[in-house]
């Protein structure tokens, strides 16, 4: 995915929820604060962009934005790429994420705005997911020095929602990559 077709999913995710704020959960919040010509092939191979919302209990605002804009929507044969909607509840993040926020807003997302996750954050939140697309995307962002072990060591302190299991996880992966990526 691009800065321009994400910028193009909040605009249209902003229109039809009537929502300015639209939260980027998944892997293309790396778009928030590099461009695409800065991130490794890894960090934007998706086609697809993990929208929520900071005020949507019943999810209704996710599943307007999964059908409307979904996959094998109109959209996503029209253009080739989708946003999933999701609860923020997805995500395992650590303390304080919302102060770190990087938004996208200008008139390609007018009339809403995208809140992206810091990358550390979203690295974080991948870890902890453990998947192996999550493992891959964090290794190349350590590969191209985008991210530091060092930040994401911290970042995970600050996790206390993680189950003990999960932080052992991340804290075994961090500690086979700190030394090459220090």
């Amino acid at each position: 995915m691009k800065r321009a077709e994400l910028e193009h999913l909040l605009r249209a995710a902003s229109a039809i929820t009537e929502r300015r704020d639209v939260l980027v959960l998944g892997s293309q919040a790396i778009l928030g604060t590099y461009d695409e010509d800065e991130l490794p092939n890894a960090a934007i191979m998706s086609v697809e962009a993990d929208l929520a919302f900071l005020d949507d209990p019943d999810q209704s605002m996710s599943d307007l934005v999964d059908g409307i804009l979904g996959e094998d929507s109109q959209f996503h044969r029209t253009h080739g790429f989708y946003g999933q909607g999701v609860s923020i509840s997805v995500a395992t993040l650590p303390n304080g994420w919302f102060e770190r926020i990087v938004i996208i807003e200008g008139r390609n997302t007018s009339p809403g705005r995208g809140l992206c996750l810091d990358p550390h954050d979203l690295v974080i939140a991948k870890l902890i997911a453990h998947r192996e697309k999550d493992l891959e995307f964090a290794t190349a962002l350590l590969e191209a020095g985008l991210i530091q072990a060092q930040t994401l060591a911290q970042r995970l302190i600050l996790t206390t929602s993680a189950a003990p299991i999960q932080v052992e996880r991340v804290r075994t992966w961090l500690t086979r990559h700190a030394d090459r990526w220090a």
